[in-house]
């Protein structure tokens, strides 16, 4: 037997414990991205207290009530409900009855949230080009700072995200496959972000549906039939709570808060819908509004929230759909293209010209398309090959780093020169990359760098900050000698003469107080029993007359009322009543009367 027929030797008996393979670079650079990710929306988590306390009181009433869990009451004993649909507090109801009522069992899931939209993000982009894109991807989300504002904040926005990446994961593997299968889960994670924060949710639809249209593998007719299907599973997702509403009687559920007429479908298209895009909803809001109606709004005061890599994302957009204009129809990369384009210009265009109610923090919705862009079509000219591309990158990283670096001036922060010299070094890197091929890798870390550096500084300031009303922003306030200090919470606070009387008082009541509006969450949390918020969050709903307010009195079902401000008619009357009828209790700087000598009475 010659030597070329010999066997084979025999291999190596294997270790015990078996082969151990290091891990790649890319997998450390995730693991490091999320374990990162995880300090910046949790570290010092509580400094915000409640945040939203409107959102927290009905955190609170879920985790003590299964009613309240349910239609998203902001009392246990279900007056009203919040004025948004109930799946982020779902989330948190769940949370609290877990963890028990504090500012962390509010806060974590929101975080958590961010943390895994980052990990979808990096792995929907890396099934397209690589691990390396999609690490770049989920950096650029992770350090958005609208994204680290929503992702510590208890508002329903940090779910609103997860969804929105998760039908977009989705989605991008039936762009892979064409199993209707995919499509179908896509619909009900769009449904479930409709529970979640009505009509915003369909701002993604277009980008969803557009991608697959163009892009999916089977046939037209096909591609036509399963997107009808999806359809189906959206409404069959969104639906189902709204029915559910419907069919429960008045007497046995709470308000549906910020409408006039009780329907949840008011609250979708009318409230949070048409109403906000219109102009009929101008109550509240602000931030992008110190901007006119126009697409300059989000690189102008808004700028700060979402809008550090915007125009990369746009040139990213144009120059990878020219990069693929020849390829086949079912090009993955082309169709991510689509995806996320089809996702930033909807939610660009809306967020620009509505004329309602609004704020600054709805621009969270870009932050995934603009990160998924700019990670793509990046890895795009970064693997064309020729210099004339690498210097268009090496160009676009700059300016955008210099956009950066103004915004940062503009705020007065201290990171304004890190900024400006990562500038002028991807200045420096990219003259030097049309002459030496080995600066490629040098250059591709200080473009990443100089395209974090703005975001992140600003994201560590606003994770320092405090957090605490209905309109909360990511620029970071001034460090003092005392520390970071954030906004005022909403509606005036209560004192403790108050909260001890109101907890005395509440055993034989069905709420230990009445109070007007959201001011009544801050109530309840503080004290720990249930508040009832005449008029919803706005107190202008006709949530109770006041002629049923003076039978929950007589029934001995209300003790104290707490007076507060604003309201509508109806919020008004009583309070009127309230003073005429009522007996002062001294409790400080709150003013609290008592209602029960009224008890029995006509």
């Amino acid at each position: 037997m010659t030597l070329l027929h010999a066997p084979a030797p025999a291999p190596a008996a294997p270790d015990a414990a078996g082969p151990r393979r290091r891990p790649r670079p890319d997998q450390l650079a995730l693991a490091a991205l999320l374990t990162g990710t995880t300090a910046l929306y949790t570290v010092a988590l509580s400094r915000s207290g409640w945040g939203n306390s409107f959102y927290a009181g009905a955190a609170q009433a879920g985790a003590s009530s299964w009613s309240a869990w349910f239609f998203g009451a902001s009392d246990a004993p279900g007056s009203v409900t919040v004025d948004k649909p109930p799946a982020a507090l779902w989330v948190m109801g769940l949370s609290v009855r877990l963890l028990g009522l504090s500012s962390w069992s509010v806060l974590l899931p929101q975080a958590l949230m961010g943390v895994l939209a980052v990990a979808v993000l990096a792995a929907t982009v890396r099934r397209v080009l690589g691990p390396w894109a999609g690490v770049l991807a989920g950096t650029l989300l992770a350090v958005t700072p609208v994204a680290t504002l929503m992702f510590r904040y208890d508002n329903p926005d940090a779910l609103l995200t997860l969804l929105c990446v998760l039908a977009a994961w989705a989605v991008g593997r039936a762009l892979e496959d064409g199993r209707t299968r995919w499509l179908l889960l896509a619909g009900a994670f769009v449904g479930l972000a409709f529970l979640t924060k009505s009509l915003q949710a369909f701002l993604v639809l277009p980008g969803l549906a557009g991608a697959y249209l163009v892009a999916g593998p089977p046939r037209l007719r096909r591609r036509l039939g399963q997107l009808v299907a999806a359809g189906a599973a959206l409404v069959v997702a969104a639906g189902w709570w709204v029915l559910a509403v419907a069919l429960v009687p008045r007497a046995d559920r709470p308000w549906v808060g910020s409408t006039t007429d009780d329907s949840p479908l008011s609250l979708a298209f009318g409230y949070n819908g048409l109403g906000r895009l219109d102009g009929d909803e101008t109550a509240g809001g602000g931030g992008l509004h110190q901007s006119s109606s126009s697409i300059w709004r989000l690189l102008g005061s808004g700028g700060d929230e979402a809008g550090w890599y915007l125009p990369l994302a746009v040139a990213a957009l144009v120059a990878g759909l020219l990069l693929t204009a020849r390829a086949a129809r079912t090009d993955r990369v082309r169709g991510a293209l689509l995806l996320w384009g089809g996702w930033l210009v909807v939610t660009a265009g809306v967020l620009s010209v509505m004329k309602g109610i609004e704020h600054s923090y709805y621009a969270v919705q870009l932050a995934p398309a603009a990160a998924a862009l700019v990670a793509v079509g990046s890895t795009q000219l970064w693997r064309a090959g020729t210099a004339g591309r690498r210097v268009l990158a090496a160009g676009l990283v700059a300016a955008t780093a210099w956009a950066g670096a103004v915004a940062l001036t503009h705020g007065h922060h201290p990171g304004a020169a890190l900024v400006l010299g990562g500038v002028l070094l991807v200045l420096v890197v990219g003259a030097l990359l049309a002459l030496r091929r080995g600066a490629r890798t040098a250059f591709a870390a200080a473009a990443v760098l100089a395209v974090v550096l703005g975001p992140l500084l600003w994201s560590v300031g606003t994770a320092s900050a405090v957090h605490q009303s209905s309109n909360v922003f990511a620029t970071p306030p001034p460090l003092t000698a005392g520390g970071w200090h954030g906004g005022r919470p909403d509606g005036p606070g209560v004192t403790q003469a108050a909260v001890q009387l109101l907890r005395a008082g509440a055993a034989g009541y069905t709420w230990a107080a009445a109070t007007t509006g959201h001011h009544g969450a801050a109530v309840q949390l503080a004290a720990g029993v249930p508040v009832m918020d005449i008029g919803g969050f706005s107190g202008q709903d006709p949530t109770l007359t006041l002629q049923g307010f003076e039978a929950d009195v007589a029934a001995h079902r209300i003790h104290y009322y707490v007076a507060g401000t604003g309201g509508g008619p109806d919020a008004s009357r009583i309070l009127q009543w309230v003073k005429a009828h009522g007996t002062p209790v001294p409790a400080g700087d709150t003013d609290l009367y008592d209602l029960s000598p009224l008890a029995g009475a006509g």
